[in-house]
């Protein structure tokens, strides 16, 4: 049985970086968005950090307008944000974990020790027709959680393998994508839905594009790294095929 299509979700929240850095209303992540899709992307990723950092609540409020894709909702597993996603009714929302003195997103949600309070956001964000996802370490323990928390969608944390490819060390790498790949496989043994995220470019989504319980891949600051030097539709266009050659090789 061939694998399905591998999609991309593309994260539009450092265009928001770029229109906060100085105030005012460009460039807009909205037409981010839309630039995204007509490249092909297959959704738009945004998250709306508890301190507002990057996107805004009337980005989402004007996403949920504007786009013709799916709309993944990153958010903590915060009451002020299940509230804000409940009204919203984003396609799927990915809980996260969130500290305030961090540059992005570090490692995956503690869906062990944080275990019940996931479960209730979890449980709501459902109840109200959202698909919701967990962004957690690829472990055996973090899916078994995942699985007990009830959510049929997992994103696996891709941070440490990227950051040792990039460091160039292929020992730790290898280990790193050998977590990945058996999270991957334990994710569809348990029936759950697996994508993967953060800190992939081209040559690391290439190779991750090769498992093919992977459904889904989110990236965005690489590619508005490169939209800067080869603009949005040529980066998405790259990685789109970067991708598809990664699948064609299973």
């Amino acid at each position: 049985m061939p694998a399905p299509r591998l999609r991309l979700g593309v994260n539009i929240d450092h265009i928001a970086t770029v229109r906060n850095a100085r105030g005012g209303e460009l460039p807009d992540p909205v037409r981010g968005a839309l630039i995204a899709i007509a490249a092909g992307a297959d959704g738009i990723t945004a998250h709306l950090r508890e301190d507002r950092r990057h996107i805004r609540n009337e980005d989402i409020a004007r996403l949920m307008l504007a786009i013709s894709k799916p709309l993944n909702f990153e958010m903590a597993a915060t009451e002020e944000m299940v509230g804000i996603a409940i009204a919203t009714k984003p396609h799927g929302a990915c809980l996260v974990p969130e500290k305030r003195s961090e540059r992005t997103t570090e490692g995956g949600l503690d869906v062990i020790g944080g275990h019940d309070h996931v479960k209730g956001a979890t449980a709501a964000l459902k109840a109200a027709g959202i698909r919701v996802s967990l962004f957690i370490e690829p472990s055996r323990e973090a899916l078994q959680a995942a699985r007990s928390i009830g959510a049929p969608v997992v994103e696996l944390h891709t941070g440490a393998w990227c950051e040792a490819v990039m460091q160039g060390e292929t020992d730790k790498a290898e280990h790193e994508f050998e977590r990945i790949r058996l999270a991957a496989a334990q994710a569809e043994s348990l029936g759950i839905e697996c994508h993967a995220g953060h800190g992939l470019d081209f040559a690391t989504a290439r190779r991750i594009a090769g498992l093919p319980q992977i459904v889904e891949l989110n990236i965005g600051h690489f590619l508005m790294g490169e939209a800067l030097f080869v603009g949005l539709p040529a980066a998405i266009a790259t990685m789109r095929a970067a991708m598809d050659e990664g699948r064609a090789g299973i």
